[in-house]
C-alpha cells in the first residue's frame, strides 16, 4: 500500500488506511497478545501504543532508531510496507539540477577539505566563498552550493538561477524573487514526493545562523544530500564537502526548487 503523502495519527478517519496498518502490524509484530482488531477503523490509543512498539523495535532503512511517536510518517510507513511503497526519486526535474547535482559530486569525490583544518579556508574553499562575493574565512555551506550552481550554468551556457549569497537565510528569503518555489518543512514531511534531487534544503538554526546543501536523491522518507562545511557528525561548521543521510524532518526550514526558475 503506498504512502498516503500525509501523517498518519490517532483519530485519522480514513478506514482503509487504518484497517491496513492494523494487518500491517499484527503481521510485523507476530504477538498475538499484540494483535489488532483489523476490522475496526478507529485509530486509538491501543494502536498508538502498538505503532510506538513497533517504532522501539526496528531501525530505519540507514540503521538509525524510529522517532517513538506513535505516528506513522513515511520513514515508519517504508520500514511497514518497504521502501517502494513511499515515493523515491533520483532524477532531477531539469537539466541544470541534474548538472548541479554532477558538480556537487565531482567535489565530494575529490575529498575538499578545509586547509588547514577548522579554519574555512583552503584553496577551493576560498574559491567558493569569492564566487559568491564574500571573503575567505567565513562559514562557507551556501557558497558551496552557489558555486556549483553556478559551474553548471557556465557548463551550460545559461543564467545562474541561483540568489548570489552565503548566507543560508538570506538565500531563503531572497529565493522567491528569483522565480524559485519554497517548500515548507510540514509539506515536506507529509508528502516526501514533493522533494527532489537538485533542491536546495535550508535548515535554521536561530540567532541568523542556518545550514545548507543539495539533495541527490530522496528514498523512503529519506535524503541522500551533497554538502559543503559539514562532517560525518552533520554539523554546520565541518570541515569538508561530504554526502550525508538525512530524514526529511531534520530540514527545519525547507526546500528551495529552482526548476522552473
Amino acid at each position: 500500500m503506498h504512502y498516503p503523502g500525509r501523517i498518519i495519527k490517532a483519530g485519522e478517519q480514513d478506514a482503509a488506511i487504518v484497517k491496513a496498518l492494523k494487518a500491517q502490524l499484527n503481521d510485523a509484530l507476530g504477538d498475538t497478545s499484540l494483535r489488532l482488531d483489523p476490522d475496526d477503523p478507529n485509530f486509538g490509543p491501543r494502536m498508538k501504543q502498538t505503532v510506538k512498539l513497533f517504532q522501539s523495535r526496528n531501525v530505519d532503512p540507514v540503521g538509525r532508531p524510529l522517532k517513538q511517536d506513535g505516528e506513522v510518517g513515511s520513514i515508519t510507513w517504508s520500514v511497514l510496507f518497504g521502501s517502494g511503497a513511499v515515493p523515491a526519486s533520483e532524477e532531477a526535474d531539469a537539466p541544470l539540477l541534474a548538472r548541479v547535482i554532477q558538480t556537487a559530486a565531482a567535489e565530494e569525490a575529490r575529498q575538499v577539505r578545509e586547509e588547514p583544518k577548522n579554519s574555512n579556508c583552503g584553496p577551493e574553499v576560498d574559491e567558493y566563498l569569492r564566487r559568491a562575493g564574500v571573503t575567505p574565512g567565513l562559514s562557507w555551506c551556501c557558497a558551496f552550493v552557489y558555486w556549483c550552481f553556478d559551474e553548471a550554468a557556465k557548463g551550460m551556457g545559461q543564467t545562474n538561477p541561483m540568489v548570489r549569497t552565503a548566507g543560508c537565510l538570506d538565500h531563503w528569503r531572497r529565493a522567491p524573487a528569483k522565480g524559485a518555489k519554497r517548500i515548507l518543512k510540514h509539506e515536506a514531511i507529509d508528502n516526501p514526493g514533493l522533494v527532489k534531487p537538485g533542491m536546495v534544503f535550508i535548515m535554521d538554526h536561530g540567532g541568523g545562523l542556518g545550514h545548507t546543501g543539495l539533495v541527490e536523491k530522496v528514498s523512503g522518507g529519506l535524503l541522500t544530500t551533497i554538502e559543503g562545511n559539514t562532517d560525518a557528525s552533520r554539523t554546520r561548521e565541518g570541515g569538508g564537502v561530504y554526502r550525508l543521510t538525512r530524514k526529511i524532518g531534520e530540514i527545519n526550514k525547507g526546500f528551495i526548487d529552482y526548476s522552473d526558475a
